[in-house]
């Protein structure tokens, strides 16, 4: 079973139903039936034709759903006849169901929380990891989503910004390797960018190339993680970074700084070092600034306590850190980071470890405990001699 096949699949087959008439609950259920038919017919039988199998199933099971449900009745008969068989319209919908969903009924949170659902193919814990908070208030929020939009047409497009946010978070989740959506979102982002001329859409569109430039020397061989200073940049996609840094230009030069540009900046002045030595951190810890300006993000303050304390010693980035909430996701591995650059072996190895703790995926709890098991292997060594 082609798993990633179904996931590229499904936001056309969504989007196909709800252009019909469905609306986007009822659309969404419907899809998600019939992926798990296809889930049971098609490894014995697969179809020549699998998005207008797919069509062709949802519609049916949305059909039957109205049907079978009385007060639907009258909706039920303003739908057209179940089309003929045949192949499926190649047009891609996604970015335009992104729109969709972006609906003006719905808050900017809850619209993209319920397109990262339906659209963007996360779980519910996966959205609520990036939105920071706990699953069940992410799932309660989804809900509310759904119930909100439940008979609502979609025929009023949602505004670019929150599209944009979707797109982001659908990157950063894909960029983490748990799925892998990164290529998609930069696809779609990039024909935004054409579309809207907006410079935040470019911004964002620029962000992802000079991250994703990267992903090659992310990891090593074994699979754990590379720390941005240790990554070979040799393996570093040199014409993702040209492209992003051209598109980061051209958007500055319109003079409407946003949060994608300025998190482009930082991006582009880590990509323009030709070694983690030579990185101009000073301009970095600027750019934090205005993005703090901008968003007052309690992450962005995170990272620019580890920029501080690259470009004015760790204990400068300890003392930004001290005033930032403990519980913020990876607060507990900049501080070992800062300790260790302080020279402060054990509270960094013990921090470390407790970091490794609280790590959210494999990868990154074992690039911890490698820190944590390197450290004390050092102090080890350290009292033996």
């Amino acid at each position: 079973m082609d798993e990633a096949l179904l996931r590229r699949l499904t936001p056309s087959v969504l989007a196909v139903l709800v252009r019909r008439g469905a609306g986007f609950a009822a659309a969404e259920d419907a899809v998600q039936d019939a992926l798990v038919e296809a889930v049971r017919v098609w490894p014995a039988d697969p179809p020549r034709d699998p998005k207008g199998w797919l069509v062709t199933v949802a519609w049916r099971r949305f059909l039957d759903a109205a049907r079978a449900d009385a007060a639907r009745r009258r909706r039920e008969d303003r739908v057209d006849e179940e089309p003929a068989p045949g192949p499926a319209p190649a047009a891609d919908d996604t970015l335009h169901l992104y729109f969709l969903c972006a609906h003006p009924s719905l808050t900017p949170s809850s619209a993209v929380a319920l397109t990262l659902r339906a659209v963007g193919g996360l779980t519910t814990r996966q959205i609520a990891r990036a939105y920071l908070v706990p699953e069940a208030t992410m799932a309660q929020r989804i809900s509310r989503a759904k119930r909100t939009v439940s008979g609502v047409r979609f025929d009023r497009p949602g505004d670019v910004s929150t599209v944009l946010r979707v797109l982001y978070l659908v990157f950063n989740e894909g960029y983490s390797g748990d799925v892998d959506l990164a290529a998609e979102a930069i696809r779609l982002t990039r024909r935004l960018a054409a579309q809207v001329h907006h410079p935040e859409a470019a911004g964002l569109l620029a962000l992802m190339l000079l991250h994703h430039a990267r992903r090659a020397a992310r990891t090593a061989a074994d699979g754990s993680l590379v720390p941005l200073a240790e990554q070979d940049r040799d393996r570093w996609d040199t014409g993702a970074i040209a492209e992003g840094v051209a598109i980061l230009q051209a958007a500055l030069a319109l003079d409407r700084l946003g949060e994608y540009q300025a998190q482009a900046a930082v991006a582009a002045l880590h990509a323009d070092a030709r070694s983690a030595d030579e990185t101009d951190w000073r301009q970095i810890v600027e750019w934090y600034d205005e993005l703090t300006r901008l968003t007052d993000n309690p992450v962005v303050r995170l990272n620019r306590a580890v920029a501080v304390g690259e470009a004015d010693g760790p204990r400068a980035g300890l003392a930004a850190l001290a005033v930032l909430d403990a519980s913020l996701p990876r607060h507990t591995a900049v501080a070992a980071y800062l300790h260790e650059r302080d020279g402060d072996l054990v509270t960094a190895a013990r921090l470390y470890a407790e970091a490794a703790r609280k790590a959210p995926d494999l990868a990154e709890r074992d690039h911890l405990t490698r820190r944590a098991a390197r450290l004390n292997t050092l102090l080890a060594a350290r009292r033996l001699s």
